[in-house]
């Protein structure tokens, strides 16, 4: 054991742990969000689709063939999901590499598997957060505890998945994510603005000073949050599609993904924590 503990970084100077596993890795998954899950005719996506039915522009390759359109062609709710890596996870390790074309007889049970380990990869991402913010020290072993216990069952095989009680697990995590949440927005000095589950659409918050806010499970879709700044804010759940970031600060928020991101619009002067990447719907 060393003399001395490292001193506590920053949230500025952290960086994320690296987990590869928790970004999606279209190569090695079989298309399970193009054929899974269902999507209904809306702003979002051009046509009806029913779960377990293949998207009419999914190529046999398992590629999208209008990936680079999607947006131009009424499907952008495909360019705002995230799978958080779930997708090569059940395709590699829970299939070992068996695809449902290939493989018919697996085509029910990998798509009833994929929507669980999506939410599975999203509640390891959440934590691995958690355990990179010093501020957080104190729930540190339990968060530890619970992604180790979460981890295993990502390796477990289709059965155990498609019994797994989530709602439990999930209802765990989030009294350490919530705890969490509040040792580092404790760091914020002042008094913090609570807008937890608030119906903020289309809400004017140009150049408001929401640092240390409480926005979990907000709706903020078409809000103004240009220039505003959101460092150490909590987001998670937040709902920002439309949402125009151009120019916020959003770096040391808490909890952000990258469908968050996707879902709203930004500028080349909107900044975003390290780890999330600026995606390319944005203007410059």
């Amino acid at each position: 054991m060393s003399a001395a503990l490292p001193q506590p970084q920053s949230q500025s100077q952290r960086q994320p742990l690296p987990l590869p596993l928790l970004k999606a890795d279209c190569t090695d998954c079989f298309a399970l969000c193009c054929v899974a899950l269902p999507f209904a005719r809306s702003a979002d996506f051009a046509v009806d689709k029913a779960a377990g039915a293949p998207c009419r522009n999914l190529r046999e390759d398992f590629r999208c063939g209008i990936h680079t359109g999607l947006r131009d062609k009424g499907f952008q709710g495909c360019t705002v999901f995230d799978c958080f890596g779930a997708g090569q996870q059940v395709s590699q390790v829970t299939f070992g590499g068996r695809d449902w074309r290939s493989h018919p007889g697996t085509a029910r049970a990998m798509f009833e598997v994929f929507p669980v380990m999506r939410q599975l990869h999203e509640l390891l991402f959440y934590v691995d957060q958690a355990l990179a913010l010093p501020a957080a020290r104190p729930v540190h072993a339990d968060l530890r505890r619970i992604l180790a216990e979460t981890e295993e069952l990502t390796r477990a095989d289709a059965d155990t998945l498609a019994a797994a009680d989530v709602p439990a697990l999930r209802a765990g995590i989030n009294t350490l994510l919530l705890k969490t949440s509040e040792l580092v927005r404790a760091k914020v000095p002042g008094k913090k603005k609570n807008h937890r589950g608030a119906d903020l659409m289309g809400a004017r918050l140009a150049g408001a000073d929401l640092r240390g806010a409480n926005l979990r499970g907000a709706y903020l879709i078409a809000a103004d949050l240009t220039r505003a700044d959101l460092r150490t804010a909590d987001l998670i759940g937040a709902d920002f599609r439309d949402a125009d970031l151009g120019g916020a600060d959003l770096t040391d928020s808490i909890f952000l993904t990258q469908a968050q991101l996707n879902a709203a619009r930004g500028t080349a002067a909107t900044r975003i924590p390290p780890g999330l990447d600026r995606p390319a719907h944005w203007t410059a």
